[in-house]
C-alpha cells in the first residue's frame, strides 16, 4: 500500500476525483500525514483487536486439543455427543450476532468487546473444572452466547478507523491470528498435558483453565486501551483526527446517519451482494470449522500419537497464517478482492481432492498444506469484501452479522460431518462436501464478482447525468453513485 495520498487516489477507484469528483471537497494530500495516522492505529488498535479474536478461536477450538489429550474419554462421550456438544456452542453464538452487533453500534464498542472477552474467559476457565458431559454442554452454550458477537464485532469495530481500501490487510492481520491460534494451540497443549495430575485435575482440564485465565486478565486490561472512535483515540493529536476522519469522508466510510435506525437493518437484508457473500461465508464456515475442530484428530488418524498429533498440526496454520498475509496485502494492493477469494477457494478444492484421491499419509498430511491455507485466506478476504460493500454504518453492521449468522450455521455443519456423519480415518463423505463446497465458493464468488463490477458500470453511467453529488438524493448509503463497490 502506498502512503501517499495522490496514489491512493490512482489505484482505488472509490476515491477517483474525477470518476467520483463528486466529493465537492479537496482531497486530503499529506504523505507525512498518512504514514503517521495509520501505524498509530497499527500500533495501538490493531494488536488489540488480533488479541481479541486470537484469544476467541483459540477459547472456542481447543476443546478440539482437550479431545485427543482424554476429555471426550475421561468425561464418556461418544462421538454423537462430542458432536452436540459443539453445535451447542453454535446454537447461542448465532442467535447473539446481530443483537451484539448492534448493541456495539449503540452502547459502545469499548465497553461491548471487554465485557465479551471478560466473561467469555472466566466461562473457558471453567470448562477445566468440569466432572460431567452435562457440565460441559452448559459451559459450551454459554461460551458461544458470549463469544457470538466478536468476530462481526471487530470487522464493524475497524471499519470506525480504517477506509475501505485499507481494511482487507487488517481483518486479515487480526483473522489470521486464529491461524497462529491453530498452531500455538497445538504448542501450549503439547506442553500443558504434561500437567497431568497436578492439582489432581488431567492435562486437558488445564488447557482450558490456563488459557481462559489468561483471556479474563486481557480482557480486564482491554477497558482501559480500546478506544471507542477515532473522536476518542487517546493516541492522536487534534490533527490526526481531523485528518482520518477527512480519510473516512473521502471514502464514503464515515458517519452518514444521525444514529440507529430500523429502516437501515431492512435495507441491508435486500442487498444482493449481502447474500452472495453470506452463502461463501456458509460454505467456508463448513470447511473452516471442520478444519479448526478436527485437524488434530485427523492427523491423530495418519498414525501419529495423541502428544505428537498436537505437535503436527502447528505447520499447516503456520504457512496459512503467511499466505493469508500475503494474500492480504496483494488484495489491498490491486483491490482484488473476488479474485484472491476464488484463488484461496481453489487450494482447498486442491487439498480436498489431495486427501481423498490418496492412501499415503505424507500425501493427506500435504493436502492441509492446501486446504488450511485456503480456508484461512478465504475467511478474512469475504469479510473485507462484505464489509466494504455496504453503508451506512447500521447497515454494515446488518450485513456483517448476516455473513456471520450464515458462518456459524456453517458451523454447527461442520460439527456433524467429521467423526460423526463420516468416520475416521478417511472422512471419505465429509472430504467429497468440503471438496464440492470450496468448488462452490470459487463461483459463487465469480458471480458477486461480476454483479459489483456491472453496478459500478451503471454506477459510472449515472455520476454522469448527474454531474454533482449534491444533485442526488441524501441518505442513499451504498446504493449512491458516489458509493464505489469494491471488486
Amino acid at each position: 500500500m502506498s502512503s501517499s495520498g495522490n496514489s491512493d487516489i490512482e489505484k482505488h477507484p472509490e476515491n477517483d476525483s474525477k470518476s467520483v469528483s463528486s466529493v465537492e471537497s479537496e482531497v486530503v494530500v499529506d504523505p507525512e500525514m498518512e504514514k503517521k495516522v495509520w501505524r498509530k492505529l497499527d500500533m495501538y488498535v490493531l494488536p488489540i483487536v488480533a488479541m481479541f479474536y486470537l484469544l476467541s478461536f483459540l477459547d472456542r477450538t481447543n476443546v478440539a486439543n482437550a479431545r485427543v489429550a482424554g476429555l471426550q474419554t475421561q468425561l464418556g462421550m461418544s462421538n454423537k455427543e462430542y458432536s452436540i456438544a459443539l453445535t451447542v456452542t453454535y446454537v447461542p453464538y448465532i442467535a447473539a450476532e446481530l443483537p451484539s452487533n448492534l448493541m456495539l453500534k449503540a452502547l459502545g464498542p469499548n465497553y461491548v468487546l471487554p465485557t465479551m472477552l471478560t466473561l467469555w474467559g472466566v466461562v473457558t476457565t471453567l470448562q477445566g473444572v468440569v466432572k460431567t458431559y452435562s457440565g460441559l454442554l452448559a459451559c459450551r452454550f454459554f461460551l458461544g452466547l458470549l463469544e457470538g458477537g466478536v468476530f462481526p464485532g471487530l470487522v464493524l469495530y475497524l471499519s470506525y478507523f480504517y477506509p475501505r481500501y485499507k481494511m482487507n490487510l487488517r481483518v486479515s492481520a487480526f483473522f489470521s491470528s486464529a491461524s497462529i491460534s491453530g498452531a500455538f494451540s497445538g504448542i501450549l497443549a503439547f506442553g500443558i498435558i504434561r500437567m497431568n495430575g497436578v492439582g489432581n485435575r488431567p492435562g486437558w482440564a488445564w488447557i482450558f483453565i490456563l488459557e481462559g485465565l489468561f483471556t479474563v486478565v486481557f480482557g480486564a486490561s482491554s477497558y482501559f486501551t480500546l478506544p471507542r472512535s477515532v473522536e476518542k483515540a487517546w493516541f492522536f493529536t487534534k490533527e490526526e483526527k481531523e485528518y482520518v476522519l477527512r480519510k473516512l469522508e473521502e471514502d464514503n466510510a464515515a458517519k452518514e446517519e444521525e444514529g440507529f435506525t430500523w429502516r437501515e437493518v431492512g435495507m441491508a437484508f435486500k442487498l444482493p451482494q449481502v447474500w452472495f457473500t453470506a452463502v461463501i461465508f456458509f460454505l467456508d464456515g463448513v470447511i473452516l470449522y471442520s478444519l479448526a475442530y478436527f485437524s488434530p484428530s485427523i492427523i491423530q488418524g495418519l498414525g501419529f500419537t495423541a502428544a505428537n498429533a498436537q505437535l503436527m498440526s502447528v505447520p499447516p496454520f503456520a504457512v496459512a497464517f503467511v499466505v493469508a498475509m500475503i494474500s492480504a496485502y496483494i488484495s489491498d494492493r490491486f483491490q482484488c478482492r473476488g479474485i484472491i477469494s476464488i484463488v484461496s477457494s481453489v487450494f482447498c478444492v486442491i487439498g480436498f481432492a489431495m486427501f481423498l484421491g490418496s492412501h499415503n499419509t505424507n500425501v493427506q498430511y500435504g493436502s492441509l498444506f492446501f486446504s488450511i491455507p485456503g480456508t484461512y485466506t478465504l475467511a478474512p478476504t469475504i469479510s473485507s469484501w462484505a464489509s466494504n460493500n455496504s453503508s451506512p454504518q447500521t447497515r454494515r453492521a446488518t450485513a456483517i452479522a448476516i455473513a456471520f449468522i450464515l458462518t456459524n450455521s456453517g458451523g454447527i455443519l461442520a460439527t456433524w460431518l467429521m467423526g460423526t456423519l463420516s468416520l475416521a480415518p478417511r472422512y471419505t463423505k465429509a472430504t467429497i462436501t468440503l471438496l464440492v463446497f470450496s468448488a462452490l465458493c470459487a463461483v459463487v464468488s465469480g458471480i458477486n464478482l461480476m454483479y459489483l463490477s456491472s453496478q459500478n458500470k451503471a454506477k459510472a453511467v449515472r455520476r454522469r447525468e448527474l454531474g454533482k453529488k449534491s444533485s442526488e438524493e441524501q441518505g442513499l448509503g451504498d446504493k449512491s453513485a458516489w458509493f464505489v463497490y469494491n471488486l
